[in-house]
């Protein structure tokens, strides 16, 4: 057995509604253990068998059947949490989102990034160990080059974002 994270894609915005309740009993329904959600933006920590492509297509296709919707989910072990949020390589401020960007295939990463040109003045972004780390002005996480690369429709099924403060809860 091993411990993960769950991060859903897409929970909560678009008229796609899970009550974090229900979210849990699903796990629970699963079999999964010591199933906990955080937030209300589709994150569940949990304990389940350690072959990830099995828990992350059950899961999916549990999400699928029960809430009706196209679900995709990014399976994290929960061991490597605590390195993910330690490695953010900006200087955080007051003023700014500190995200961190977790993909479900190993090239949809490479891609996100590849040619992005950003203004470091602006926005800061850094491929890191199967992720890639974001900061930009509070109030632009839609707004800027970066954010609207990560919004491109291409990008909607192999990647999701987090605030670095959300997966300090998830630890």
């Amino acid at each position: 057995m091993a411990r993960w994270v769950a991060l859903l894609r897409g929970v909560n915005v678009n008229g796609i509604t899970i009550r974090n309740a229900d979210l849990a009993a699903l796990f629970a329904d699963l079999g999964y253990t010591d199933v906990r959600t955080v937030l209300a933006s589709g994150n569940v920590v949990f304990t389940a068998p350690s072959d990830a492509s099995d828990v992350q297509a059950t899961i999916e296709q549990a999400l699928r059947d029960r809430f009706g919707y196209d679900a995709w989910i990014v399976l994290v072990p929960h061991r490597r949490l605590a390195a993910i949020v330690d490695g953010f390589p900006f200087d955080s401020a007051p003023d700014r989102h500190d995200y961190v960007v977790f993909g479900s295939v190993d090239t949809a990463l490479d891609d996100l990034v590849a040619d992005v040109d950003t203004d470091d003045a602006v926005e800061r972004v850094a491929p890191g160990n199967g992720v890639v780390y974001w900061s930009c002005p509070k109030g632009s996480s839609t707004d800027t080059v970066f954010a609207k690369r990560a919004g491109a429709a291409r990008f909607r099924r192999t990647t999701t974002t987090r605030n670095v403060n959300t997966l300090r809860r998830l630890r």
